[in-house]
């Protein structure tokens, strides 16, 4: 197969997973992993010299600014990575040809709807983080024709990253009491998961371009995942877990954001 891929934000849960998953080349595929400090998206004509130099035959995008609650304090921040870094991006992938994978979020939708959501379902952002990776969704529709965009919920890495199954398992070790809420609804999707789905997109050379949905299969809200990560790390009879029925926040967060997979052409 011998394909050339990109993978940005190389220091993140999901970045490292893939790394960890396909460092060995065992597929055939070539792979650069940058961070920040190597490509830092948001410097536009820094992206553009860097694509001018390297070739490649995909982009995995996994740079993001990932803090809800930060987000609605420093928006600024926030869409200058999830949107106007994207939009770079894109602008580089169209002048080389590259086809762009960019990981997005169920935080486009508002969580008003009962059921799972559809691709063709209205974006309704409620939040800035929410709104900033809508924004990078738009921008990518604008100037590629060749794209990804792969929407996912509650992503989380038992191995990498600050994310809540991690954290829960280290507050469960100096804590007695843990309160978590039952008022959102979602599917916690593993990286590892996510990681075989982006790159079954390369080998199995879909050209089918444009949105997709994916996530873990199981509804949950975050008491049940709490009580799930405690069990697999036989913590949850060293804890009291307690159910939240109020939840402070910051940011405004869906109450229900489940995916439908069914919507995936």
């Amino acid at each position: 197969m011998n394909k050339k891929i990109l993978v940005t934000g190389a220091d993140g849960q999901l970045g490292k997973t893939i790394h960890e998953l396909y460092r060995d080349n065992s597929l055939g595929l070539n792979f650069t992993f940058v961070n920040k400090k190597a490509l830092d998206i948001t410097d536009k004509n820094f992206v553009k010299l860097y694509f001018d130099n390297n070739a490649y035959d995909y982009c995995i995008n996994c740079a993001a600014y990932t803090n809800v609650e930060q987000a609605e304090k420093t928006p600024k921040i926030a869409f200058e990575v999830n949107a106007e870094g994207v939009k770079n991006l894109a602008e580089a992938c169209h002048v080389n040809n590259i086809i762009l994978i960019h990981i997005s979020t169920d935080y486009v939708f508002d969580g008003k709807k009962e059921e799972p959501y559809l691709i063709s379902d209205d974006t309704n952002p409620i939040n800035v983080y929410g709104a900033s990776k809508l924004a990078g969704e738009n921008y990518i529709q604008e100037v590629l024709n060749n794209y990804f965009i792969v929407r996912t919920s509650w992503l989380y890495s038992k191995k990498y990253g600050n994310n809540f199954y991690r954290t829960i398992i280290e507050k469960a070790k100096t804590e007695k009491t843990l309160k978590v809420t039952t008022e959102q609804k979602g599917c916690p999707t593993d990286a590892v998961n996510l990681s075989k789905y982006l790159i079954e997109l390369i080998t199995k050379n879909i050209s089918a371009y444009g949105i997709y949905h994916f996530c873990d299969s199981i509804v949950m809200t975050w008491y049940d995942f709490a009580k799930e990560a405690l069990s697999e790390n036989n913590l949850i009879n060293k804890i009291n877990l307690v159910k939240a029925h109020k939840y402070s926040t910051f940011a405004n967060r869906p109450k229900t954001s489940i995916l439908s997979l069914e919507s995936n052409k």
